[in-house]
């Protein structure tokens, strides 16, 4: 396939653009930042002028793609004031969507977030681990706008049957060399609570895209997209019980599997992560 992907510099994006290249596909990458040869395209996604006619073609770059992953947006609350940071991540996710849509593109693939599940949890979740079932819970105004483009993309598949929306709801996106801090957290099992002890590495990011894009089914469809593993050292039981003894296991829980549960991006996308930090330091 040839795939735009926005967003391409981004710490994920670096992953995924890898992901889907090693797999034999094209990407074209969109990004604000200037880019290098001829699969990179300098561009505003908040104008909707420019990704209406760069997604249906760019001179010397392309004439016409068979899917778009967007991952474009102010990527955490507080680097912009809230309503600037609503306002520029709808109207990048809305411009996709869109320019997408018209240009008769039936497979986009965007980047959700945890953030939807309650973090930073200072309320207890309704049951660990936690899956897509539980009623989104956005705590702060990131996560308010990652919810209206979830419900943005429920409806718009309405309008398309072919059409196939998919939301990967990334854990905290981690790349080799940030693993290095992660043996500073384990005598403190409170520093990492915010989102239940999750990540993601961020070539496991990549690999959950690609399942995506292969796997999806056409409608609209959200998964929960992290490690396997948690951040800590300690079995997952422990972490439970010791930053959130009240809330009901949702079933068995063994060793140090991650507590945001990633079993239905793995039985219905074939979603299979591969990197630990474990392995690393």
């Amino acid at each position: 396939m040839q795939i735009i992907v926005t967003g391409s510099s981004g710490k994920l994006g670096v992953g995924v653009v890898a992901a889907l290249r090693e797999a034999g596909h094209r990407v074209i990458e969109f990004d604000a930042r200037v880019g290098r040869g001829l699969d990179a395209v300098q561009i505003d996604i908040t104008d909707f002028g420019q990704v209406s006619e760069a997604i249906a073609g760019v001179d010397e770059r392309h004439n016409g793609v068979d899917a778009v992953v967007h991952l474009a947006a102010v990527p955490a609350p507080g680097l912009v004031p809230d309503t600037a940071l609503i306002t520029q991540n709808l109207a990048m996710t809305i411009n996709v969507f869109q320019a997408a849509r018209r240009a008769g593109i039936k497979r986009i693939v965007h980047a959700s977030s945890e953030t939807l599940l309650g973090i930073p949890m200072a309320i207890d979740p309704p049951y660990a681990p936690l899956d897509e079932a539980a009623e989104t819970r956005p705590e702060f105004m990131y996560a308010v706008g990652k919810h209206l483009e979830e419900e943005l993309a429920k409806k718009l598949v309405r309008f398309d049957p072919e059409l196939r929306i998919t939301g990967l709801r990334f854990s905290n996106v981690m790349a080799e060399e940030d693993y290095a801090e992660f043996p500073s957290w384990q005598n403190d099992t409170s520093v990492r609570r915010w989102n239940l002890f999750g990540y993601i590495d961020r070539r496991d990011g990549g690999q959950a895209v690609l399942r995506a894009l292969e796997n999806a089914a056409p409608g609209y469809d959200t998964f929960i997209i992290a490690a396997a593993d948690t951040v800590m050292e300690r079995p997952s039981v422990e972490l439970l019980d010791a930053e959130f003894p009240t809330v009901p296991r949702s079933r068995d829980i063994v060793g140090r599997e991650t507590l945001l549960d990633i079993t239905r991006a793995r039985d219905v996308l074939g979603y299979a992560p591969q990197h630990s930090w474990r392995d690393y330091v």
